[in-house]
């Protein structure tokens, strides 16, 4: 269930986060585009990077921080892709990718490195002064990607 290389078929791009969020966004590409692969994509950030966003933080961060990272990104990744094969799609491979710059650039990098037909991502649902000052990853990537981009809004609670 690694990523699989020399794949010519079109590819559903699927950002995961272990969010409530991006759980729904997986459930709906299995319920309206099952046709085509999936990648499953869960952005981490490194060590350096974390450093050079939150400078005062530097004293508890090392090394094994940073692995512990990668290796929660990794199981994020997997169970994305287990939860998307559960949700109804064949083919689905993931991949933990670090975020040397922004996570919303990584996933539009990603997708065209593999040349995605549609990415897919959840949306937070922030709104108003929250959305301005937090910025949104999901909004970035539909203003940046060259290719269609699908955003699922949050689910509704009863």
């Amino acid at each position: 269930m690694t990523e699989s290389e020399g794949n010519n078929a079109m590819t559903i791009l699927i950002a995961y986060d272990g969010s409530a969020d991006s759980r729904a966004a997986i459930e709906f590409a299995a319920k309206h585009l099952s046709a085509e692969p999936a990648l499953l994509v869960t952005v981490w950030e490194p060590l350096l990077v974390q450093l050079k966003r939150y400078p005062l933080a530097a004293g508890a961060l090392d090394s094994d921080t940073e692995d512990e990272a990668h290796a929660q990104a990794d199981h994020h990744a997997k169970e994305g892709a287990e939860l998307a094969i559960a949700s109804g799609l064949a083919d689905v491979t993931y991949r933990a990718v670090a975020d040397n710059e922004s996570i919303w650039k990584t996933i539009v990098d990603v997708a065209d490195e593999v040349d995605a037909s549609v990415i897919v991502t959840g949306s937070r649902g922030l709104a108003g002064v929250r959305s301005v000052l937090l910025g949104s990853v999901s909004n970035h990537v539909l203003h940046h990607a060259h290719r269609p981009t699908l955003i699922v809004p949050p689910v509704k609670k009863p």
